[in-house]
């Protein structure tokens, strides 16, 4: 079983890229100009959908709620320095530097995206 994470997002193409260089994917663009599905190969879905488009309540405007109140996106990745270069492009600060989680015992890091969600990117196996 998988879990598709779904985001409401200001412009799908802008959130596209900017998620696929996060994650080290080569460069591509979404199938629509309301939805982007971003597939890992396990199987992992990262979909961003347009606000407002379609009938989805919980998408239905950002206005509603400010963009990532009460969602934290939690990538474990297993280049974590080269995701930590590729983070460091995106972004003007991380919000957490690379630091070592005692709870957990990997590195991770925490960044900010185009539309304020709060990004978690942690080393797979330590």
């Amino acid at each position: 079983k998988r879990t598709w994470t779904i985001i409401g997002v200001g412009d799908v193409a802008r959130s596209f890229r900017w998620y696929r260089s996060l994650l080290g994917l080569p460069p591509a663009s979404p199938a629509h100009d309301y939805w982007g599905q971003i597939l890992d190969t396990d199987g992992t879905v990262l979909l961003l959908h347009a606000w407002g488009a379609h009938d989805h309540p919980s998408l239905a405007s950002p206005g509603a709620a400010k963009p990532g109140n009460g969602l934290l996106l939690f990538f474990r990745v297993d280049d974590f320095d080269a995701a930590v270069t590729r983070a460091r492009a995106l972004v003007d600060a991380l919000d957490q530097e690379p630091q070592l989680n005692p709870a957990t015992g990997t590195l991770e890091f925490a960044l900010r995206d185009p539309d304020g969600y709060c990004v978690m990117v942690s080393a797979i196996g330590g």
